[in-house]
């Protein structure tokens, strides 16, 4: 089983020998089994405290360069041109732990039909959508 425990910074990229698509909830782990796109066997034995990101490549003691893809998820999208309506709803969602992805005119989270109301609720446009997830790594996420 090929065992990745090596991120591999920009200038140490080799040539990438496949890739591996997880969900988000899994690119915060650094210890688990899984499959990559190809169907070989992984074990990930990373060091704790950072999470993957769309594009991270990952290296074996054995050569190998996989590339970490963020996988499609259910999201709720909502938008609004309202800035200060944006924050509020930032303000609502961050008081509740939910992990956001935030752009320009709205922000992104898991689906969950409970948030969407509470987002409805306070005047914002939601649309579900399936893509990937890159949500705000946090203050104090360093790497």
């Amino acid at each position: 089983m090929i065992i990745l425990n090596q991120r591999l910074a920009g200038e140490n990229k080799r040539i990438v020998n496949s890739t591996l698509t997880l969900p988000f909830e899994l690119r915060k782990k650094c210890r688990f089994r899984a499959v990559l796109d190809d169907g070989q066997e992984i074990t990930l034995m990373l060091d704790r405290g950072k999470t993957l990101q769309e594009g991270d490549v990952l290296g074996s003691d054995c050569g190998l360069a996989i590339r970490v893809c963020a996988a499609s998820e259910p999201l709720s999208m909502a938008t609004t041109c309202d800035p200060l309506l944006l924050l509020r709803a930032c303000y609502h969602l961050g008081n509740r732990h939910t992990q956001l992805q935030i752009g320009e005119h709205g922000l992104s989270y898991l689906r969950d039909h409970v948030l969407d109301e509470m987002i409805i609720h306070l005047g914002l446009d939601i649309k579900h959508e399936t893509q990937p997830f890159q949500p705000e790594l946090g203050a104090y996420h360093h790497g």
